[in-house]
């Protein structure tokens, strides 16, 4: 694997929803195109991948 630039990253944030302490966001892996959920509420929080309807994960290039 090639070394990276410091500015290269690994996942984008495609997606942003906020209600005070709550957020809703949606990122995406530059590498392998799948993405996530990461829901936070106050201190507690969680990562997903995002499943199609088949159960199989989103890969969006």
């Amino acid at each position: 694997m090639a070394k990276k630039d410091k500015q290269d990253k690994r996942f984008e944030r495609l997606h942003r929803e906020k209600s005070g302490m709550d957020s809703l966001e949606v990122f995406r892996d530059v590498e392998t195109g799948v993405c996530y959920l990461w829901r936070s509420g106050g201190y507690s929080g969680g990562l997903t991948p995002l499943l199609g309807p088949d159960g199989s994960p989103v890969i969006q290039r």
